[in-house]
């Protein structure tokens, strides 16, 4: 049975987005391509953007880099931000990935298996991964690559932005000839005293905007679709969906699409979300189900067959997000594995 609901990736737009990204921020944009970057694909992601220039990748788990490196074979550089977890170390040495060290157990281990080539994550305030920069280690054989993460890139006029800046900075003082990476997507276009030697971009490649909302220098990447199985017409005071979630106030024109929960779209979009469908925003009616959605289509020129999009071109990541009351990271990574993914 053809597929009621797809993700289609625009490889150009995806490219014009790396560029933009040097662009504003003047140094290298070393891409992150954690959980399946992003949904989209990590393998053909990373493909294209090696063919633009790429060189090195960043992922979260071990299990991506593993995935990774077998298929994009020995040319790039990978770096794992989970580091030297448990008895990890091997794996990575064997498949030639760079474990991002977060705490002193972590180069105990990783030291202590033979060492070779790592970065070294500071915490400059996010409190989340990383060695304090009281804790921080001395400079040491195999150190590539000094790292922290911005808490509030998102808010350029966050005061945090700075301290965070400035506490990197002298931190990585201390490790003269290693590379220093600083800014994610946000950070890209907070300024050039953001970029130091390289950059870590993840939401902004797949077209999110820097601030959660659209940003006119970067494309739409990815089309979540899905296929009109039925339409019908609903009488006033009749209901749609489970617990009668909607009920028409007057005779309506609905669409039963094929894309519910299981595809990865959100319940919170129940009665709040819109798709574009025959040209206009349409309101999604009722409760999302696990493989429907009903869309309001009184008026439209639409018919079965015909394709409903929830985010794309038209639908914008960031807008389509905001309406679920979440961000686009979570719109990208929650469109499950049972949605092809079409790439262009």
């Amino acid at each position: 049975m053809t597929a009621t609901a797809s993700l289609t990736i625009d490889l150009d737009a995806l490219a014009h987005n790396f560029h933009a990204l040097e662009a504003a921020i003047g140094v290298p944009v070393h891409p992150v391509v954690k959980a399946d970057a992003y949904g989209l694909g990590a393998t053909r992601v990373a493909q294209r953007l090696m063919a633009e220039g790429a060189r090195t990748f960043f992922v979260a788990r071990l299990a991506e880099g593993l995935k990774l490196r077998q298929a994009l074979g020995v040319a790039p550089v990978i770096y794992v931000l989970d580091g030297c977890a448990g008895d990890s170390a091997s794996a990575l040495r064997d498949a030639d990935l760079r474990p991002v060290l977060n705490h002193g157990d972590q180069l105990v281990a990783w030291r202590s298996s033979g060492g070779g080539a790592c970065g070294l994550q500071i915490d400059t305030g996010m409190n989340r991964l990383g060695f304090r920069p009281e804790d921080a280690p001395t400079a040491f054989d195999g150190l590539e690559l000094v790292m922290s993460h911005l808490a509030c890139a998102d808010d350029p006029a966050s005061a945090m932005n700075a301290r965070q800046r400035d506490a990197f900075a002298a931190i990585a003082a201390r490790y003269p000839g290693v590379t220093r990476s600083f800014a994610n997507s946000g950070g890209c276009f907070l300024g050039r005293d953001y970029g130091f030697d390289a950059a870590r971009p993840g939401n902004c490649l797949y077209g999110g905007g820097p601030e959660g909302r659209p940003d006119e220098r970067l494309r739409p990447v990815a089309t979540f679709a899905a296929q009109v199985l039925q339409i019908r017409d609903v009488p006033a005071g009749e209901s749609v969906g489970y617990s009668r979630g909607f009920v028409a106030e007057t005779p309506s024109h609905i669409a039963t699409c094929g894309a519910g929960y299981a595809d990865g779209v959100l319940r919170s979009q129940s009665q709040v979300g819109q798709v574009w469908a025959a040209g206009a925003l349409r309101p999604v009616l009722g409760r999302v189900s696990m493989d429907v959605i009903a869309v309001d289509v009184t008026g439209a020129d639409i018919a079965v067959g015909d394709t409903v999009e929830l985010f794309g071109a038209n639908r914008l990541l960031d807008d389509a997000a905001a309406t679920a009351g979440t961000i686009g990271y979570e719109l990208l990574t929650s469109v499950t594995a049972r949605v092809p993914r079409l790439y262009r």
